[in-house]
């Protein structure tokens, strides 16, 4: 099963929705902020994600985060983060089973097939 995720309020995670939604392929959505993000899940994700790569520092998650949280950040500190802040995982994130996709732009997943 095809496992899309995102936040509710994120307009990417929204057209990347949409676009799921026009092709017709079944998906399962996760909703990190209610549905949130455990430790199994997370070293699922970074199997194929680097951690550094995951975060999002452009999350409002992130610039509410202290200073010097930002500035010590290393992978370690990273999974830590996501874990207490689910929010801070880079949106939209694609597990195809095969692949996981991060981020969306209109057209890329066209190539999926369900």
């Amino acid at each position: 099963m095809i496992t899309l995720y995102g936040i509710k309020n994120c307009d990417t995670c929204r057209r990347a929705r949409k676009a799921m939604d026009h092709s017709g392929i079944p998906y399962q959505y996760h909703d990190l902020r209610e549905d949130g993000l455990s430790a199994a899940l997370l070293e699922h994700i970074l199997e194929q994600v680097p951690v550094l790569t995951a975060l999002n520092k452009r999350s409002t998650t992130w610039r509410n985060l202290p200073e010097e949280e930002k500035l010590a950040m290393d992978a370690n500190r990273a999974r830590e983060l996501l874990l207490a802040h689910p929010t801070l995982l880079k949106r939209p994130l694609l597990d195809t089973g095969d692949e996981i996709r991060v981020g969306f732009r209109d057209g890329d997943y066209d190539d999926i097939k369900g």
